[in-house]
Order: C-alpha cells, then structure tokens, then sequence
C-alpha cells in the first residue's frame, strides 16, 4: 500500500487562499523565499490580490507552483514512504522540485519564465479552453477536428478539455456533442496547444541554465502516464508539455496500475482530488487547502506507507 502526491494546475487558485499558510510562521518564510526566486510579489498575490490578478498566467502559474511546494515541505520527510509524485500541467514543475529534479528556487524560476512566455503566446490571437463533461468521446474529438480546436487536457472521468480560437469554442458550446456539457474556463489562451508553440523555445532556453538531477523518487509524466527515471528527460518533457495535452487520464490509470492505494493533493488543492473520486473511485484522499489539512494527510501517507 502506498500513497501518491499530485501537484495541482492552473485555474485551482483562488483569492486570499495563502492566508491560513502565512500566518504559520515557517510557511511565511518559506514563501518569501519562493516569492524571491519567482521575481514576484507572492505573499500579496496569495492574500490580497483579486480574481482576475490571479487569473492572469504570468501571475497565477508561479503561485500555485509556490503553493504546492509549501504543502510538500512539510510532507517532506515521508518522501521516502511515499509511491511516488506527480503534477498536473505547471504542477508538473512542483512535482520536479518534490522529486528532486529541480531545486525549489529553479522550479519557481523557470515556472515565471514559462507563464510569462505563455502569457505572451497568448496575446497572439484571441484562443482559450472549455472544459466538456459527459458524452461520447470518440464523437466529441472528431466534432474538435471539423471545428478546428484541440483536446487539451484529458482529464478522466469522463472530462476532456479543449482549447482553440474563440469562435469555434463558442459553435462547440452552441451544439456540442450528445449528452454533453461545455463550460467555458477563465483562462487567458489555449494551452497545451499549437498556439503555445512560441512560448516553447523560449522556456527550452531558460531550461537549459538549471541545474538538474534525476528523481529521488518515482515521477509521473503527463506526457503518456510514464515513470520517467532521467531528470533530464523529464526537464524535456516539461519544456513540451507547453504545446502538447496533458493525459492526466494515463497518469491515473498508471497509479492503479502502480497499486496506488491514497492519493494527496497539495495545495492549492481540489480539483485532482475531485478527478480521482469520479476516475479511481473509492481511492482514500486528502486535500491539503490549509495547513489544518496536514495531519490528515500524514495519517494517510504513514497508514498506507
């Protein structure tokens, strides 16, 4: 029996959502230090800040990443007793950091090259990403290809997320496919896309001035649901990650592959904790929203280790 820790994306945060974490001295520290590395004011983004400030990319990825990484270190010392870690799109880099890949500093650094370039990609043309739940999905991926729009994050549990040109999205959400909702998500472009591609050499570039260390323990990959046991390997998957869908389906389906018996979320946590209710049903979790959260996240890693 073993527990997995997954790293949440973007979209999971939400206004003042730090503030439990900053009154909790070590945490304050800890977030200064990120907030350093990151080039940007975290500590206000994680209390202060209003939704659409928070929602911007260049904002919103390097806060959860910082986020996460103050959940994992207190969950630092049962690494050894953990399956392994894994993270969701930008989680994917908090998950390198909990791995050992990439130090704390690094992740967060290279997490603000990566929004800002997306950012930028974004501004390009006027794309963004809608969340379909329900329906056939052999039918939903060719209505995407007639429309023109891309399947971005596979998400299981019967939900995919697409990404592509406004327009289209809007013809998606009019007639979408039998038995199917389309929810429109508040983010600034179509990630894991073809539109995405600019922003891919530019964190190529920034990837290639960190240092980098293979895993000290077992790392998913979005990429197809693989273990990946080369830290430079997952580095490059980071830097494709970009442009390419997320197949959080086949991260899941390799965790009970795995015998993954408990899954945590970090912070800012719920969404992969609602994924795998609906796509590894019955599987003991715990979200860790505050630091109130982490006792019963260390009973469910010590129970199962």
């Amino acid at each position: 029996m073993s527990v997995v820790v997954v790293a949440p994306g973007q979209g999971s945060q939400t206004p003042g959502f730090l503030e439990p974490w900053l009154a909790v001295p070590r945490f304050a520290e800890h977030l200064g230090a990120l907030a350093d590395a990151a080039r940007l004011d975290l500590v206000a983004h994680g209390t202060v800040s209003d939704a659409d400030t928070i929602r911007d990319t260049a904002v919103a990825q390097p806060l959860i990443v910082a986020a996460s990484l103050l959940a994992f270190g207190a969950l630092t010392g049962h690494r050894d007793r953990l399956a392994g870690v894994a993270g969701h799109s930008v989680g994917e880099f908090a998950a390198a950091a909990a791995a050992g890949i990439l130090t704390e500093s690094d992740a967060v650094s290279l997490v603000r090259e990566r929004g800002r370039a997306m950012a930028d990609a974004a501004a390009l043309e006027p794309t963004g990403m809608s969340a379909v739940i329900g329906g056939d999905e052999t039918e939903l991926l060719a209505l995407l290809e007639t429309l023109g729009l891309s399947p971005a994050n596979y998400n299981g549990g019967g939900q995919l997320v697409v990404a592509g040109a406004l327009p289209a999205l809007a013809r998606l959400a009019e007639a979408p496919p039998a038995g199917a909702r389309v929810i429109p998500l508040q983010v600034a472009g179509a990630f894991h896309t073809r539109f995405m591609q600019p922003a891919v050499e530019h964190l190529r570039a920034a990837a290639s001035t960190v240092a980098v260390d293979d895993p000290a323990t077992t790392i998913w990959t979005n990429r197809d649901g693989s273990t990946v046991a080369s830290g430079a390997a997952y580095v490059d998957l980071l830097v494709g990650q970009v442009a390419n869908p997320v197949r959080w389906d086949l991260c899941m389906a390799a965790f009970e592959t795995a015998g993954v018996t408990g899954l945590v979320e970090l912070a800012p946590a719920g969404a992969l904790v609602g994924l795998a209710k609906r796509g590894l049903k019955g599987l003991p979790t715990v979200a860790v929203k505050t630091p109130d959260d982490l006792p019963a996240a260390i009973a469910l890693i010590e129970s199962h280790a």
